[in-house]
């Protein structure tokens, strides 16, 4: 099941930027064995300044067709990294071929776009910055992979 991180704004250069590309490079290489990955990341930008709603048009032209929706949000439910390991095997298994995850920018998500979602997370009860959620579910997509093959780096 190929990964697309569908986010509101710019990362390059900067220090999230390269924190997402190792830890993404890191899922895809635990990742292949077990039926997970590529992951990507789709930036988009609303230069007219239109707000959630615009910004909404442009991540949700991002998605890839038949693809499993995770919104995050801080109202979302909060998955422990095993829980968010079984959320992901199950798109999985169920044949889902594509899995994106929506970042939205200052403002967050339009509502309408949220309500799209086959899963809405939160990340915790405090409102993250976008560049550093980016940077926390590149993480989380390591650690779901890691889980589900077995390896050592969760010790939760």
């Amino acid at each position: 099941m190929r990964i697309a991180i569908c986010a509101v704004g710019r990362l390059k250069g900067s220090p999230e930027g390269a924190l997402v590309a190792d830890w993404l490079t890191r899922f895809d290489r635990t990742g292949r064995a077990i039926g997970l990955g590529p992951a990507r990341v789709i930036e988009v930008e609303d230069r007219r300044g239109g707000g959630p709603a615009a910004e909404a048009a442009l991540l949700a032209a991002a998605i890839p067709a038949g693809a499993a929706v995770c919104a995050l949000d801080e109202r979302g439910a909060a998955l422990d990294s095993p829980g968010f390991a079984r959320l992901i095997a199950r798109w999985r298994d169920d044949g889902r071929r594509d899995a994106a995850f929506l970042i939205g920018g200052a403002d967050g998500l339009d509502p309408a776009l949220r309500a799209r979602a086959d899963q809405i997370l939160s990340l915790g009860p405090m409102v993250w910055p976008h560049r550093l959620v980016r940077a926390m579910l590149a993480e989380q997509l390591y650690r779901a992979a890691t889980i589900l093959a077995d390896g050592p780096y969760h010790r939760g």
